[in-house]
């Protein structure tokens, strides 16, 4: 049976390298590794550069950058850039970088300015960022994470200011209520011209957790040409119901235009030294590694169109990427 192209809008790959030195990309331990990847029929992998709130995020995250420029050096039979025009294909992985947290760029205490010198220095080493998102679970100087109050801070004004027309869209996948409003509205008013996403969230309406989005913070995204990437993690679709991840797809479709948006974003990381037991199984079992798309898309083909199926899968990134970078 002919698999159909995907892609994927987050993973954190690039972390799981960083904190385990001896760990490979190919290494089947991870859900996102190069052989899973393929196995899939993952044509493009977007690779999250992701930093808690700490004293050395900024000098992990540039850190981080140099794990993905040497993956495309060390690994060129497998991977390659993806740039302007990619479209999903047969042979190789289209590789691009996304920054998980503004922390990766520049801790609490540093001046601003070094902010957009180490980014910079990251975009030198990737090429180009996807995304940026702003913060994580925990406030920052920033703004405020999905676990968080806060909303747009100064500093997150001027990064904001410094997004516009730089073809990197602003993800609010790791927002508060109120940072996303924030954004959604500063942005707005000051005419800039930056695409918004959440590059691996699902709906609130579906299962009421802080990771997932409004109604209304959904339908603008949708309404400005934005992708919503759907994450397989257990906790952000239901505890108990591993067919509610296809509750969530089916419902992004029922929004209006909702069809142009739908995207994947598995958020596949690495669980095995993760600090929460509770949280075990991350994954149900039929979502747990990157060979799992395909069968997936067979569960939703008496649900979805042939087309809405491939913009799912791979036409609504590739038609996001036509109308934002050059």
């Amino acid at each position: 049976m002919q698999k159909t192209p995907i892609i994927d809008l987050h993973c954190d790959l690039l972390v799981y390298l960083l904190m385990n030195p001896d760990a490979r990309p190919d290494d089947k331990a991870f859900g996102a590794s190069f052989p899973l990847l393929k196995e899939g029929n993952v044509g493009m992998q977007v690779m999250a550069i992701y930093t808690a709130v700490e004293s050395e995020s900024a000098k992990k995250g540039i850190a981080q950058s140099v794990i993905y420029k040497q993956l495309l050096k060390d690994y060129a039979g497998d991977v390659y850039q993806a740039d302007t025009g990619f479209k999903a294909k047969k042979e190789g992985i289209g590789m691009v970088a996304s920054l998980e947290s503004a922390s990766g760029i520049c801790n609490e205490d540093e001046p601003l300015d070094h902010a957009f010198k180490n980014l910079e220095t990251i975009l030198a080493n990737v090429g180009r960022l996807f995304y940026i998102s702003l913060t994580h679970h925990t406030e920052n100087r920033f703004g405020g994470g999905n676990y968080a109050e806060a909303g747009l801070k100064p500093d997150g004004e001027v990064l904001l200011d410094y997004m516009h027309d730089r073809q990197i869209a602003i993800d609010l996948s790791h927002t508060s209520d109120a940072l996303a409003h924030d954004i959604l509205d500063y942005t707005y008013k000051n005419g800039l011209n930056a695409p918004v996403m959440a590059s691996h969230s699902n709906f609130r309406d579906i299962w009421d957790h802080p990771r997932n989005l409004t109604k209304e913070n959904a339908q603008e995204i949708i309404n400005r040409g934005g992708l919503i990437g759907m994450n397989f993690l257990r906790a952000f679709l239901n505890n108990d119901d591993p067919e509610a991840l296809l509750d969530h797809i089916k419902y992004g479709f029922e929004l209006p235009n909702g069809d142009k948006s739908m995207a994947f974003g598995a958020d596949f990381f690495y669980t095995g030294d993760f600090p929460n037991p509770e949280r075990d199984p991350y994954y149900f079992p039929r979502h747990e590694d990157a060979t799992k798309y395909q069968a997936i898309i067979a569960d939703l083909k008496n649900d979805l169109s042939p087309d809405q199926i491939a913009g799912l899968a791979h036409k609504n990134v590739e038609r996001f990427i036509a109308s934002n970078w050059n």
